[in-house]
């Protein structure tokens, strides 16, 4: 796991500081107005921010605002060529670096109390130094930017629009889903968080609690997490009433797409979900060079919609707005349990043994580069299923289809597990298997178990990351599910062993969402 870690973080701090670079000249070459500032963050704390101002204006008028905050490990230069377009149409543009990262003070708060009254005071800096119009501002951000700005929503009714990008609305769903560590997702973030600033005490007391499995302090560590979750201030965000965008990838190994999806199913004002092929932060990358982008095309839209009040259509557009990783074509849906609004299931029949602690091949990748390659070359990560060690390995496969399955929303998988542990890990995949037995991998997810009474089967329901994928005509599904897989943490003693059964009273199954046709 060392290895594509190492690789993660270096890719991600040459891709800083490539992106600190080309926007910087971009702006320079543009008749924006850009300062370098130090605003003053809670507590006193100096936030390094730069302003992007409307060329020519003279003092006179009032321009809508947007606040971005960086993302996890990234410089304040991050949003230049974002900032420039906008500031092009008539914004002001403050962006600023998070609070513990690179020349800003303080420590890495990861989104708590502190980075949230951030937002607050930049707000107030920039009401009070720039032409903003105080009754139009608005917040933005990629990753960390996103989680930020929407917990500065719920706590700062001046808010009135948001464009969340590539973030999180549930940080325990995001990163410890089936009660299961991610563990390169955080080894990414922990060891970008040490390169590029300062970790607080309490960030890493609980990244070294979570990467070590301590149970003790897994109570703990959730309401940690809850407290940094937008999720836990739905009601706040709803009374406060800003129009919310939220964008993110199919593949993403940090943030998965579920997590927003259901934050979005409960938003009760303007809200639009967007979501496209890749990983963490690909889907918005283009933009950040300044080059032609879907995602930041749609956010200026958003903020022009509700900030300015231009009618552009897009209040009238279907919200919910997907595009395929098959197609690349995009599809609009009324809300977002319509869009896998037909199932069809296969049965998990018969009784399957496996032993756990050995990957058996079958895996989701690794972060970021795989759902990339996927994004990029329509290649997701493979397996011969039919070579599968059956001994580590379940694996059940459906009829072969007669027609194309169009695969959109989240698949679930209903079984009964016998272990002979009390506690344990088993990872679910679901493959396009094709003619030759090649399987393309179309989702997975991970769940543990602690306590179980060994010998005594009980029940599995397990929710696999949602997507959009067309399973070709002449092809079948097929499930596998196996006990190791480089991306999460194995909860498996030594020894252990997994039975899946389909009891005549309780059926096992997948249920497959399709697209209604």
């Amino acid at each position: 796991m060392r290895t594509p870690l190492v690789f993660a973080v270096s890719a991600a701090l040459v891709a800083g500081t490539a992106l600190g670079l080309a926007p910087a000249a971009h702006a320079a070459e543009s008749g924006t107005s850009v300062r370098f500032v130090d605003i003053a963050g809670e507590g006193g704390t100096v936030l390094k921010a730069n302003v992007v101002t409307p060329a020519g204006f003279d003092g006179s008028a009032r321009y809508p605002v947007i606040v971005l905050p960086t993302s996890w490990a990234m410089p304040q230069v991050e949003y230049l060529a974002q900032a420039k377009k906008l500031a092009d149409s008539g914004y002001v543009v403050v962006s600023y670096n998070s609070r513990g990262f690179w020349q800003s003070g303080g420590e890495i708060e990861t989104a708590g109390p502190k980075d949230v009254a951030d937002a607050s005071k930049v707000i107030d800096w920039t009401l009070a130094h720039t032409p903003a119009d105080p009754s139009k501002v608005g917040m933005a951000g990629v990753s960390y930017g996103a989680g930020i700005s929407l917990l500065a929503a719920a706590h700062d009714e001046r808010i009135k629009a948001v464009a969340a990008l590539s973030g999180w609305a549930d940080l325990i769903e995001s990163i410890y889903s089936g009660r299961t560590q991610h563990v390169q997702a955080a080894g990414l973030l922990g060891g970008a968080g040490y390169l590029t600033g300062r970790p607080g005490p309490e960030l890493q007391r609980i990244l070294g609690d979570f990467l070590s499995s301590n149970l003790a302090k897994e109570g703990e560590m959730i309401e940690w997490g809850r407290k940094r979750s937008a999720a836990t201030y739905l009601d706040r965000i709803n009374a406060n009433g800003a129009a919310i965008m939220l964008g993110n990838a199919w593949g993403d190994t940090i943030f998965p797409p579920n997590q927003y999806a259901s934050f979005y199913e409960k938003l009760q004002g303007p809200k639009r979900l967007e979501f496209r092929p890749g990983d963490h932060a690909t889907a918005e990358a283009t933009g950040l060079l300044g080059l032609p982008n879907d995602t930041w095309t749609s956010a200026h839209r958003w903020f022009d919609r509700y900030l300015k009040g231009t009618d552009n259509g897009i209040d009238r557009e279907q919200p919910v707005q997907l595009k395929s990783r098959s197609t690349g074509g995009y599809e609009g849906y009324p809300d977002w349990k319509s869009v896998g609004a037909n199932e069809r299931k296969f049965a998990l029949g018969g009784t399957q043994r496996i032993w756990a602690n050995v990957d058996s091949g079958a895996n989701g990748g690794i972060v970021l580069l795989s759902n990339l390659l996927d994004q990029l070359l329509r290649t997701p990560p493979v397996a011969s299923v039919p070579l599968l060690p059956r001994a580590f390995a379940g694996v059940w496969q459906s009829e072969r289809y007669g027609t194309p399955q169009k695969v959109r929303g989240t698949a679930k998988v209903h079984t009964t597990v016998t272990s002979t542990k009390e506690s344990g890990t088993l990872v679910a995949y679901l493959y396009d298997v094709g003619p030759l037995g090649l399987g393309k991998l179309v989702s997975n997810a991970p769940y543990t178990f602690h306590g179980k009474t060994p010998g005594t089967p009980f029940g599995v329901d397990l929710e696999l990351f949602s997507t959009a994928y067309d399973v070709p005509a002449g092809h079948r599904l097929a499930l596998v599910v196996d006990t190791v897989d480089p991306l999460y943490i194995e909860h498996n003693p030594t020894g252990a062993q997994l039975t899946f059964s389909s009891p005549e009273a309780d059926p096992s199954y997948v249920s497959v969402p399709l697209r209604a046709e």
